[in-house]
């Protein structure tokens, strides 16, 4: 097996990566699970609305703490030392929230928020950098990070969720400490990769990378904040529909079905974004019209669905997961493949930020837009379409630039 065989394959760093970041998100995703009802619970009695308002500002610190912990990590300690450190605080922000006061909450949630700030973009940058001597293996690398974090996502929410709901908070939230801590025994024995010459990477002009990267993070913000604009109405849908699905299979499948098909999705995507490697662009293109064709389906379904519209349902489902798995992981691996190294975590860490404003925008029309759903599918359907076609003129017009060139 020659060199340029034996460097286009996933290595050891990629599995250790991988396993760093199962662990984390399990930790992570089942303290959120369980974080909520113990706010409101007999140990603090907090009103829902308190507890709401609290969860909402812990989800929210992110965006800064992420910023602050991609700086640390890019200009002074080095990725690896800043997601150690943050997987460790974040284990000390779950095993803090076990001592029964209000003061022990705000602390451990100050932790966590630190701590994954540190973590976050400083894992994915060390995941990305592992990939910058096989950039034609970036998508399936990057695919497989995000098919890591789904199935942790799932089984830490069902595993942690079960253990505080039926045994005792205390254990769920020290369990949740105890998976922290596993992630960053990877991230200790994990070799951070030598700093690459870009110029050896991609010969693109630096105004062409900038560019790529300016692109990508607003179609990421694009991309969510057309989700979150059908969310509410898909949600009504779901829980309209819930009734056929126990006819023939358990009502707790129900919320399983999103996972398992994104899940699925991934699986296959890595597959094939490893065998073939087609231009992300097209990916990305592939996805909004993917994205445009589910609200379409979507779109045929009443507002008082039948027994029939739970097919039409699923295969839109389907369709949506595709078109997810087709952008939000190509997403990273653009970032990765245009940044230069050294600032590789800082510029994702910045990608979260317009992505978090959309969403608080399309938040304020919310009201408006479960009231009128068809108003809302329409919108995603045609927002889809629209950027999918720009896309596609996109691909054209660099591709009659290349021959112009050549």
């Amino acid at each position: 097996m020659n060199q340029t065989e034996e460097i286009q394959k996933h290595n050891n760093q990629t599995l250790i990566y991988l396993c760093s970041v199962f662990f984390e998100r399990a930790s992570y995703y089942g303290f959120r699970a369980i974080l909520v009802l113990y706010m409101i619970g007999e140990t603090l009695k907090m009103s829902r609305e308190e507890a709401l308002y609290i969860y909402g500002s812990f989800t929210g610190a992110f965006l800064i703490s992420k910023i602050i912990g991609a700086l640390f990590g890019d200009l002074i300690i080095g990725n690896k030392k800043a997601s150690l450190i943050g997987g460790i605080i974040q284990a000390f922000g779950a095993f803090f929230i076990c001592i029964p006061s209000s003061t022990s909450l705000y602390v451990s949630l100050f932790l966590i928020v630190l701590g994954n700030g540190f973590y976050s973009p400083n894992l994915t940058a060390l995941f990305g950098k592992n990939y910058l001597n096989k950039t034609k293996l970036l998508d399936s690398g990057f695919t497989l990070y995000y098919l890591s974090i789904n199935v942790a996502a799932t089984l830490g929410i069902a595993f942690i969720g079960y253990i505080g709901d039926n045994i005792s908070w205390n254990y769920g939230f020290a369990m949740s400490g105890v998976l922290m801590l596993a992630s960053t025994i990877f991230i200790y024995v994990s070799k951070e990769s030598q700093d690459v010459d870009m110029t050896k990477i991609n010969t693109s002009p630096m105004e062409l990378r900038a560019l790529k990267i300016i692109i990508s993070i607003i179609l990421v913000t694009l991309f969510w904040g057309v989700y979150e604009l059908s969310s509410s109405n898909v949600y009504l849908l779901q829980n309209q529909l819930k009734v056929f699905l126990t006819a023939f299979a358990p009502e707790h499948l129900w919320s399983f079905l999103n996972p398992i098909f994104l899940i699925s999705t991934s699986i296959i995507a890595v597959v094939l974004w490893t065998k073939f490697h087609t231009s992300q662009a097209m990916k990305l293109t592939l996805g909004f019209f993917f994205g445009a064709l589910s609200f379409g389906v979507l779109m045929t379904i009443p507002e008082v669905p039948s027994g029939q519209d739970l097919t039409i349902y699923l295969i839109a489902t389907v369709l949506l997961s595709i078109s997810e798995i087709c952008i939000a992981p190509i997403i990273f691996s653009v970032l990765t493949k245009y940044t230069n190294p050294k600032y590789l975590a800082i510029v994702i860490s910045f990608t979260f930020v317009p992505t978090r404003v959309s969403s608080m925008l399309i938040g304020y029309f919310n009201d408006y837009f479960y009231n009128n759903p068809s108003i809302a599918m329409m919108a995603s359907f045609v927002s889809m379409g629209i950027i999918g076609i720009a896309l596609s003129i996109y691909i054209l017009f660099i591709k009659r630039l290349i021959k112009q060139k050549s």
